[in-house]
């Protein structure tokens, strides 16, 4: 689900903000867009409530990374309402190299969190990518950690 819409409470909008920023500090070129997806029916249908979706776009071809933009999917649990106002807790990062012709290569935080794809990025920016991602844990895990980031 697009980030922009999924907002739903002042902690997550705060942990969203935190995860913007965490990108933004190994990225600064790169700008965020919080509604990578249509709104149509064709997406409505792969529509998945429990996730926030956003994108980062370069200002031009990224030959590290080997993509123009990276989009996060982050797929979170979230939390009674009326146990607690605290943010969601993150189940997983998915984060994929686009380009206008599509999937370059993908990360999930599952296994040994090797990208897989056609076209790989750099060593040294998967251990970046890695870091973000060890990052998004950290941060869910620690909500008070996201009054501080954003």
């Amino acid at each position: 689900m697009n980030a922009g819409e999924a907002v739903d409470s002042v902690q997550l909008a705060q942990a969203l903000a935190s995860a913007v920023t965490l990108v933004r500090d190994r990225f600064p070129a790169a700008s965020v867009n919080l509604n990578p997806w249509r709104d149509d029916p064709q997406t409505r249908r792969w529509q998945e409530d429990q996730t926030l979706d956003l994108a980062f776009h370069f200002p031009g071809w990224s030959p590290r990374l080997e993509c123009r933009s990276l989009l996060l999917q982050l797929r979170l649990q979230k939390a009674d309402a009326a146990e607690s106002p605290a943010a969601p807790d993150l189940l997983g990062v998915l984060m994929r190299g686009m380009t206008y012709d599509g999937e370059r290569w993908r990360l999930v935080t599952v296994g040994d969190w090797q990208p897989e794809g056609s076209h790989l990025p750099q060593p040294e920016q998967v251990q970046q990518l890695r870091g973000i991602c060890r990052d998004l844990f950290d941060l869910f895990a620690n909500p008070a950690a996201t009054g501080t980031a954003a």
